[in-house]
């Protein structure tokens, strides 16, 4: 198992995304049974946020860790609308009864809002000496938010990132490993649709007997410091995740994609999704 230290804590490289989880009341059962495979086959990390399906996502999480909490590195988000003073201690409480948790691992502000960073990073840190969460970070920032941010106690920032969408390896991306802040990478093989089709892909996965996702994944951990936090249902899906820890792409497999999917050469937007 590969792990990279985050927050003070060994992560595996490899964690579980619950986006657009507990959305579909069918599938709550199915969803609790994969995050649990996944805590088994060693993806003990586990990426939510009280956007996903508005609570429901986290509450599929708490079922899942239920008996188990000791083995999970947790993270979660709060929005931005909730991240005041005020509304940050409220937005982690009612986090907290739907993780059926009494504290995050890592808290994350899910992109910048209305309220000044300096008073988001205050109430986070009120928190973590409350003993409600253990460390906090960002997602959805750029360099420049980091900067002005410029605090050493930012432990993350999570960010979209895979063979489609490789515009953070022109400065954000640098910037993080420069300053040994570990990166995450969400949607790490797109939203499932035509990066998993992509001829060069699945050429790549054909030589080395794997899916195009495993690919995709080994991909995105060619880079020091960087967790990919993909979601599965399916049990299948779960372990080829798991297995895509192990694969180790070749020079000629990383020049092929490079070709099809070519970096960046110029600063670029920051895309979100």
């Amino acid at each position: 198992m590969r792990t990279l230290e985050l927050a003070g804590v060994n992560v595996p490289v490899i964690g579980q995304g619950t986006w657009r989880m507990g959305e579909d009341h069918a599938r709550h059962a199915e969803e609790v049974a994969a995050l649990r495979l996944g805590i088994e086959l060693g993806m003990t990390l586990i990426d939510t946020a009280e956007m996903y399906a508005e609570g429901g996502a986290e509450e599929v999480v708490g079922e899942a860790i239920a008996d188990q909490r000791d083995k999970v590195f947790l993270v979660s988000k709060v929005y931005p609308h909730n991240a005041g003073r005020k509304g940050i201690p409220q937005a982690c409480e009612r986090s907290l009864r739907r993780l059926n948790t009494d504290y995050i691992d890592l808290y994350l502000l899910h992109w910048r809002g209305q309220y000044p960073l300096e008073e988001t990073v205050d109430a986070f840190e009120r928190l973590r000496e409350d003993g409600k969460i253990g460390r906090w970070g960002v997602s959805n920032f750029d360099v420049d938010d980091l900067q002005e941010l410029a605090s050493p106690a930012c432990a993350t920032n999570q960010v979209l990132y895979n063979l489609e969408e490789r515009g953070i390896e022109f400065d954000l991306l640098p910037w993080c490993q420069r300053h040994r802040q570990p990166l995450m990478a969400y949607c790490p093989i797109g939203q499932g649709g035509a990066l998993l089709a992509h001829p060069t892909l699945n050429q790549v996965a054909a030589r080395h007997g794997v899916t195009p996702a495993q690919v995709a994944l080994a991909w995105i951990l060619r880079q020091d410091g960087v967790i990919a936090i993909p979601k599965a249902v399916r049990p299948e899906h779960v372990h080829l995740n798991a297995q895509a820890m192990q694969l180790r792409l070749e020079a000629g497999d990383l020049e092929a994609l490079d070709q099809a999917f070519r970096a960046p050469q110029r600063k670029q937007r920051l895309a979100m999704v």
